[in-house]
């Protein structure tokens, strides 16, 4: 599929028009206040087109160059990241016993579509995996940013309870080489792993983009919701 070039210039163009910029000037010999950071919505065409586009690279890639589980958002909870996602997307709350332990509990695993107990049937799926990550950009970070990365919890997207069936089927691979077994799941996919993608300034290599552009042309009236990192 060709995307007008109309689509670039409308994503660069929403981009633009979406940075977040200060409401006052700052006094003078003040700091600059902070700048806000606003989520950013694209229609999932236009949105595929603002990813940069570059040849991958998976040289010196450890796993453990990625942290992960650390103490998550709430670390006084005594839960870890992955204990986290699975609070927050629960269907059915478990019980919480000691050391963070789910007892009980529901979800849904929205790759292949089934309901899943215990918690411990899960996986906690990096949207973006981590190999695929240091790819496209993440090995020229800091190990701190890394590991904000490998515990995102910032944007629902990054991280996603799932069987541990699709995720290990999944594995590391990109959407050129994989994607969700459920059709009903495809466009909530290409929107959430472009949206990935795009908030933390991630590029995709040219099979990658085809296979999103050809997603989005076929998911029309999906939008892309992203809050870039800090």
């Amino acid at each position: 599929m060709i995307m007008k070039r109309s689509a670039v210039a409308v994503a660069a163009l929403a981009l633009t028009l979406t940075l977040p910029t200060a409401a006052h000037a700052a006094a003078p010999g003040a700091p600059a206040p902070a700048a806000a950071v606003v989520p950013q919505v694209l229609p999932i065409g236009a949105a595929v087109s603002a990813l940069p586009l570059a040849v991958e690279d998976r040289t010196g890639y450890q796993r453990t160059s990625f942290r992960h589980w650390n103490s998550g958002d709430i670390p006084a909870d005594g839960c870890n990241t992955r204990q986290e996602v699975l609070l927050a997307e629960a269907v059915v709350y478990p019980e919480i016993g000691p050391g963070c332990t789910l007892t009980g509990g529901v979800w849904w695993s929205y790759y292949d579509e089934r309901e899943v107990t215990p918690a411990g049937a899960l996986d906690i799926d990096h949207m973006v995996p981590l190999a695929e990550a240091w790819d496209s950009g993440a090995s020229a970070w800091t190990a701190a940013r890394r590991e904000a990365y490998a515990n995102d919890q910032g944007q629902a997207a990054s991280l996603v309870a799932v069987t541990a069936r699709s995720n290990r089927s999944k594995a590391d691979q990109d959407p050129a080489e994989w994607l969700p077994p459920a059709p009903d799941a495809l466009c909530r996919y290409g929107a959430e792993w472009t949206a990935t993608k795009l908030r933390w300034g991630l590029a995709v290599d040219e099979a990658e983009r085809d296979r999103l552009l050809d997603i989005a042309a076929g998911c029309g009236g999906t939008d892309v919701e992203f809050t870039p990192a800090p």
